[in-house]
């Protein structure tokens, strides 16, 4: 049985948006949206819910606040002690690495959910792995040329190989994967 994730709002568009990230992110759950808030929750593992139904239905929360991730417009919201929020209003990279965080953080001791590539033909070689370390880490070309002592054509090399493998150009999604797989630390990101 899969965990099942739900994601609580009266905003559509976010709704769609956040599920379509979290079923990339984490491929194993069962992530769910809804309007309203439904008293059923025994198997919900965790909820994604908007500051206002959160209001709205604090209790309820309140006795989940270890499963609740509220959606703020911004980090500056007042809630009790334990509760997690999440900022809807940002770039997908850096929405998805705060996702990333809140995941790793719930999980310490490094369980890292299994997220498989759109299209992997092979795994990463052990120079593509830390190019994409230090490229997913913020830093250019140029500086992970530095950093590993070979030429910048080498590094875009490495690039067109990990693109390749992996089947994707974006950035957001190489940080999920070097992540999930163990290859960057999200505290370095």
């Amino acid at each position: 049985m899969k965990p099942k994730i739900a994601i609580i709002g009266r905003n559509s568009l976010m709704n769609i948006g956040l599920k379509t990230i979290l079923d990339r992110i984490i491929p194993m759950a069962e992530v769910c949206t809804s309007e309203s808030v439904s008293p059923d929750d025994g198997d919900v593992f965790h909820y994604f819910v908007s500051a206002q139904l959160f209001a709205e239905h604090s209790r309820f929360f309140l006795a989940r606040r270890h499963k609740t991730i509220v959606l703020t417009g911004s980090g500056q919201t007042l809630l009790p002690d334990g509760i997690h929020t999440l900022n809807v209003m940002q770039g997908e990279e850096d929405l998805v690495r705060d996702i990333l965080r809140l995941h790793q953080s719930a999980h310490r001791g490094g369980y890292r959910a299994p997220v498989e590539a759109p299209v992997r033909r092979s795994s990463l070689s052990a120079r593509e792995k830390d190019v994409l370390r230090l490229l997913v880490e913020g830093l250019i070309n140029k500086e992970i040329a530095d950093r590993l002592h070979i030429s910048i054509n080498t590094v875009i090399t490495h690039r067109r190989n990990i693109v390749s493998k992996l089947g994707t150009k974006s950035v957001s999604a190489l940080t999920v994967y070097a992540v999930t797989h163990g290859i960057a630390d999200i505290d370095n990101i």
